[in-house]
C-alpha cells in the first residue's frame, strides 16, 4: 500500500516527511521509568486477576441458583473483586498519567539540552520555529504512548490472555470462531496503521513549518504592516495550516476505517456466540451457565481489543513525532567536532605556514608583530557545509517567489550556487592592536569573526589564537577570551541587567551602571525608576535600534575580555553617539586587542592595521594612508565613507 504523497509547503515547496522512528527507539524513553512501569505491571497482574475472577463467580452464582444451592458469601466475594479491580485500575491510571508526563518532561529536557549545544551551522540551516515545535508539539505525542498505548496494551493484555484461556476451557469451538473473526479484523487494522504513521510524520512537519511561519510573521509584524503585506502573510501561514489540516484529515480518515472494523468484529463475534452457543446449549454440549460465562469473557475481550487498536493508532502517531525528535537527538553536538592532536606538544603550532607577504602587520607602537599574535589567519579557505548552502538556496528561492508575487525585481538576491566564502586569507592581529576589516558586502568579513569564535572551522588553513591552532582548544576556553558583538546583536527579553549579565552573571548593579554610562546609555537608566532592572520588552522593543546596539557592546565590555570582536557595531548610531561610542571603546581598549568590521571611515582611520577584503580574498593590508595610495578598492570605499 503506497503512503500518501508528501505535503506541499509554502509557495508549493515540497516538504519531506522526515525520518521515521522505530519502536526500538522509543524504548529508552520508557526504560527511564522502569521502576514505575514495574509497579504498573504488578498492578496489571492483580487487576487482571480480579477482573477475570468476576465471570467465573457470575457463572458459579448462576449454577447455584439453577441448582437451588445457597449463595452464601459468594455475592459479597463478587462485589469485593469488582471494588478491588476498580481501585487497582484507578491507581494504575494515576501512575501511567504521571509517568507519561515524566516522559514528556525528560524528552523535552534532552531536546533542549541538545538543541542549545548544536553547531551554529544547524541553526543556519534550520528554521527556529520548527525546532521549537519539536520541543513542544512533537514531545506531547509521546504522552499518548503510555496513557493510551502502553497502559492499555500491557494492562489489558493479561485480561485478553486470561479470557482466551478461560474461553478455551469452556468451549474451544466457539473460541476458534471468535479468533477467526477478530484475527481478520486485527490484520486489516495493522495494515491501515502504517498509513497513520506516514500521515502523522507529514502533519508534524507541517506543524513545525507553521510554527516557523507564525514566528516569522509575529517577529516582523511592524515591517509587514508597514509594507502592506498583512494579507499575503496571512495567506502564506494559512496555506501551511491547511496542509497540516489535510494531513490530520488523512489520519482521521484512516482512523474512521479502523473504528467500524472493530465494531463489526465485536458484533459478528457476539452473533456467532449467541447463534452457535445457543445451538450447543440445546444439544447439551454446554450448559446455560457456561454460555453466560463465555459471553461475559467475550465482553471482557472488547476493552483489550479496543485498547490494542487505540494503542496501534497512538503508537504510530507517536513514532511519527519521535522520528523528528530523534533526528535532532542524533545530530552531532558542537564539541563533537573538536579534534585532539596528541602528537602536538601543548602550546605548539602544528604545520606552520608562512604568513602572507602583503603588508606586515604592525602594533599600535609601530613594532613588528610578535610570534604569538593575538589572532592569525594562515591561508584560510572556507565554504559553508552543504546543508547550510542548500538551506540558503531554498530561502533565496522562496524570497524570489515572494518578490515575484508582488512584481519586484529579484536581481540582487544571492545566486543559488555555493562557493568558497574565504579563499586563502592571511593576516595577523598583534596583541594590543586595533585591526579593521573592510570590504564590500559578501566579502567574508563576518565569516572571519565566525571562524575566530569557532562557530565554524576552516575548510583549509589555520586560525591561530595566541599562537595555537583554534581547533586545539575547547570552544569554551577560546570564547572566554573574546567579547563578541555580532551584527544586529539581539536583545534578550527581560531586564537591562539580564542582558548585561549574560556573560557576567556575578556582576554587581554598580558594574552594570558603569558600562552603561561608558556607552552613553545613562539616559536609559534615568528614564525608568527601576534602573538596571527596567524591562526591555520582547526583542528589546522598548529600546531604540542604537540603544540595543550599545547595550550589546556594554554586555561585551562588562565581561572585560582581552580581545573585542565588533561586527559593524556602530552601524545603528548617529554621528554624536558614534563619537561617544568610539571614545568609550577607546577607553576600554587599553591593553586589549580589537578586531573590528568597519562600517564607517571614522572607525577605520585610527586603526593600526586595515585588512581589505574582496570576494573572499585579502587585496590589501596597511594603514589608512598606505591603502589610499596602494589599493584602488579601499580608495573607492574611503571616497564613499565606507558606507557599503
Amino acid at each position: 500500500m503506497s503512503s500518501p504523497a508528501p505535503a506541499r509547503g509554502r509557495r508549493g515547496r515540497r516538504v519531506p516527511e522526515g525520518p521515521r522512528a522505530s519502536f526500538r527507539q522509543l524504548l529508552p524513553f520508557l526504560l527511564e521509568h522502569k521502576r514505575t512501569l514495574a509497579v504498573v505491571a504488578v498492578l496489571s497482574v492483580l487487576g487482571a486477576a480480579a477482573t477475570l475472577a468476576q465471570p467465573l463467580l457470575v457463572g458459579e452464582v448462576i449454577s447455584r441458583v439453577q441448582n437451588a444451592v445457597p449463595l452464601g458469601a459468594l455475592v459479597w466475594l463478587l462485589v469485593g473483586f469488582v471494588v478491588l479491580s476498580s481501585i487497582i485500575s484507578g491507581f494504575q491510571h494515576y501512575l501511567l498519567q504521571r509517568t507519561g508526563t515524566a516522559v514528556v518532561y525528560s524528552s523535552r529536557k534532552r531536546l533542549i539540552a541538545r538543541i542549545l549545544r548544536l553547531p551554529v551551522s544547524e541553526f543556519d540551516a534550520r528554521r527556529t520555529g520548527d525546532l521549537v515545535s519539536r520541543v513542544g508539539t512533537d514531545t506531547t505525542l509521546l504522552y499518548a504512548v503510555l496513557t493510551q498505548g502502553f497502559a492499555d496494551a500491557v494492562g489489558n493484555a493479561l485480561i485478553l490472555i486470561g479470557a482466551v484461556i478461560a474461553m478455551a476451557f469452556i468451549d474451544p469451538l466457539l473460541l476458534v470462531l471468535i479468533i477467526v473473526v477478530v484475527g481478520a479484523s486485527l490484520a486489516v487494522v495493522v495494515l491501515l496503521s502504517t498509513r497513520i504513521r506516514s500521515a502523522s510524520a507529514v502533519q508534524q512537519a507541517k506543524v513545525g513549518e507553521l510554527s516557523s511561519g507564525v514566528e516569522r510573521a509575529v517577529g516582523s509584524i511592524r515591517t509587514i504592516r508597514a509594507a502592506g503585506a498583512t494579507e499575503r502573510e496571512i495567506a502564506a501561514v494559512t496555506e501551511t495550516a491547511t496542509a497540516a489540516y489535510a494531513a490530520g484529515v488523512r489520519i482521521a480518515r484512516v482512523s474512521a476505517l479502523i473504528v467500524p472494523i472493530a465494531f463489526v468484529a465485536l458484533q459478528v463475534s457476539l452473533l456467532v456466540v449467541l447463534g452457535v452457543g445457543g445451538y450447543r446449549v440445546a444439544s447439551g454440549a454446554i450448559d446455560v451457565a457456561s454460555l453466560v460465562t463465555f459471553v461475559i469473557f467475550l465482553f471482557l475481550l472488547v476493552q483489550p481489543l479496543a485498547s490494542a487498536i487505540g494503542a496501534i493508532t497512538s503508537v504510530n502517531q507517536a513514532l511519527g513525532a519521535l522520528g523528528r525528535i530523534q533526528e535532532v537527538l542524533d545530530l552531532p553536538l558542537e564539541d563533537d567536532g573538536d579534534r585532539v592532536r596528541a602528537s602536538t606538544p601543548a602550546g605548539a603550532v602544528s604545520q606552520p605556514q608562512a604568513p602572507a607577504a602583503t603588508g606586515d602587520a604592525v602594533t599600535a607602537r609601530g613594532s613588528r608583530a610578535t610570534d604569538a599574535a593575538a589572532i592569525e589567519f594562515r591561508q584560510v579557505r572556507f565554504r559553508y557545509p552543504d546543508h547550510v548552502v542548500k538551506a540558503r538556496e531554498a530561502a533565496a528561492k522562496e524570497a524570489r517567489s515572494v518578490l515575484a508575487d508582488v512584481h519586484l525585481d529579484t536581481g540582487e538576491l544571492p545566486a543559488e550556487t555555493d562557493h568558497e566564502v574565504l579563499r586563502g586569507v592571511s593576516f595577523t592581529v598583534p596583541r594590543g592592536s586595533r585591526v579593521a576589516l573592510v570590504g564590500p558586502s559578501g566579502a567574508g568579513k563576518s565569516t572571519i569573526l565566525s571562524l575566530v569564535e569557532r562557530f565554524y572551522d576552516p575548510t583549509d588553513g589555520s586560525v591561530l589564537i595566541d599562537g595555537v591552532d583554534a581547533r586545539d582548544r575547547s570552544r569554551d576556553e577560546l570564547r572566554a577570551r573574546f567579547g563578541y558583538v555580532e551584527q544586529d546583536a539581539p536583545t534578550l527579553a527581560g531586564t537591562i541587567a539580564d542582558n548585561l549579565r549574560l556573560a557576567s552573571p556575578t556582576a554587581s548593579d554598580a558594574d552594570c551602571e558603569r558600562v552603561l554610562r561608558a556607552v552613553n546609555l545613562g539616559d536609559v537608566l534615568e528614564r525608568n525608576p527601576l534602573g538596571v532592572d527596567a524591562p526591555v520588552g520582547e526583542d528589546g522593543v522598548m529600546l531604540s535600534g542604537g540603544e540595543r546596539q550599545r547595550l550589546a557592546i556594554a554586555r561585551a565590555l562588562l565581561a572585560a575580555p582581552p580581545v573585542l570582536l565588533l561586527d559593524e557595531s556602530t552601524s545603528s548610531l548617529d554621528g554624536v553617539n558614534e563619537q561617544r561610542m568610539r571614545e568609550a571603546i577607546d577607553a576600554v581598549a587599553t591593553d586589549r586587542t580589537l578586531l573590528v568590521i568597519a562600517h564607517r571611515l571614522s572607525t577605520v582611520v585610527d586603526s593600526d592595521l586595515i585588512v581589505v577584503l574582496q570576494d573572499g580574498r585579502v587585496v590589501g593590508q596597511g594603514t589608512h594612508s598606505e591603502l589610499v595610495a596602494s589599493t584602488p578598492l579601499y580608495r573607492d570605499l574611503a571616497k564613499h565613507q565606507l558606507l557599503v
